[in-house]
């Protein structure tokens, strides 16, 4: 499933093509798509595929298409606070993206069958806390992942603002979704080859609405031997934060809404510049005849537009590297960190501040 948009280049260029296509429409979830490189989701070797909008599969590791993420992010209305069940969490992408919308004071949990799965997901979650710029850039509700059967699941079991299952619903397996729902959630879930979001509206209404025509793999069923219970999945707990915890997010908080305010006195740009798309010049030839001695010979001569355009194409170019220089040099600050770093703290009190990041 996918092919909706053109393939980027990189990370940016892919999200272009997908507001383009009005996959993205709202400007939360396109700062949560640029933030996360989809392409760090990858195995070494088959990055290359990472800005195309198809699906990707490797073993048990698999990616839907972009704009079929696109539009889950739009339909489940994030909001800070709210919680989040992610129902086939796979490689966390789609988790640690939401992260970045609810928030620290949000519930952000994930069940995967396959526990190498899960492995994956959870060191993907660590490179991206300790290496990625975009972790300091916003306030981060870190999912937390448990290995299990998305059809197993406890029943004393609390239930969630917003709900996804990445796989394949059947038709009896659709009362069982709806009931981990709270009233007034959103549930997003593929069924009968329709992307459906459904609202819980009361205790026993829902409201249905068809997204997009998708082809997902069904929801796996777990094999037990005959006679055999299967096992409950645990979700995890809803934990309240230690005052420790809270008091690094509020100073953290004050930090950044510092390093802007800052920003904005210096007119430095917050938002990074969209990468221009570069133009193709379409080439015109004048079909004209020339004498040489006796005979009519044809020639192509050049038009004056084709050297505007020409002109035009060179000057496009160059604005296109300054950009991307301009880019790459608001790449390199990190507001955020320089401000913890002048602070008169111990060193220690300072690494718990930067989440022990080491750039």
């Amino acid at each position: 499933m996918g092919g909706a948009v053109s393939a980027g280049e990189d990370n940016d260029d892919l999200i272009d093509n997908l507001k383009e296509a009005q996959y993205i429409r709202t400007e939360k979830v396109e700062q949560a798509f640029r933030a996360i490189d989809r392409g760090d989701y990858y195995l070494n070797g088959y990055r290359d595929s990472a800005y195309k909008d198809l699906a990707w599969k490797h073993g048990n590791i698999h990616l839907s298409a972009p704009c079929i993420y696109s539009e889950v992010m739009e339909a489940l209305k994030l909001q800070p606070g709210l919680s989040f069940l992610n129902l086939g969490s796979g490689t966390g992408y789609l988790s640690t993206m939401v992260g970045l919308i609810i928030g620290p004071f949000g519930v952000n949990h994930g069940v995967e069958l396959h526990k190498d799965v899960v492995e994956y997901a959870r060191e993907k979650l660590d490179d991206f806390i300790k290496g990625s710029d975009s972790f300091d850039k916003f306030e981060f509700c870190e999912p937390v992942f448990v290995v299990g059967n998305c059809l197993e699941i406890s029943t004393d079991s609390h239930q969630y603002d917003r709900i996804y299952c990445g796989a394949g619903v059947q038709k009896d397996h659709e009362n069982y979704m709806k009931v981990l729902l709270k009233i007034g959630g959103i549930l997003v879930m593929p069924i009968e080859d329709q992307l459906t979001q459904i609202t819980r509206t009361g205790q026993c209404t829902w409201d249905s609405k068809n997204i997009l025509a998708v082809s997902f793999a069904p929801l796996a069923q777990q094999s037990v031997a005959d006679g055999e219970k299967p096992d409950a999945v645990q979700l995890p707990p809803v934990t309240v934060r230690g005052l420790q915890d809270l008091s690094r997010i509020s100073i953290r908080r004050t930090l950044r809404s510092l390093s802007k305010e800052e920003a904005q006195g210096k007119d430095v740009a917050q938002r990074l510049p969209q990468k221009r798309k570069r133009r193709r010049c379409r080439r015109r030839r004048i079909n004209t005849y020339v004498f040489v001695g006796n005979q009519l010979i044809p020639q192509m001569v050049e038009s004056e537009e084709e050297e505007h355009a020409e002109e035009e194409h060179k000057e496009a170019e160059e604005e296109e590297e300054r950009d991307l220089g301009d880019i790459e040099l608001l790449k390199q600050v990190n507001m955020l960190r320089d401000q913890i770093m002048s602070l008169p703290l111990p060193e220690s009190l300072k690494a718990y501040l930067l989440y022990y990041r080491e750039k």
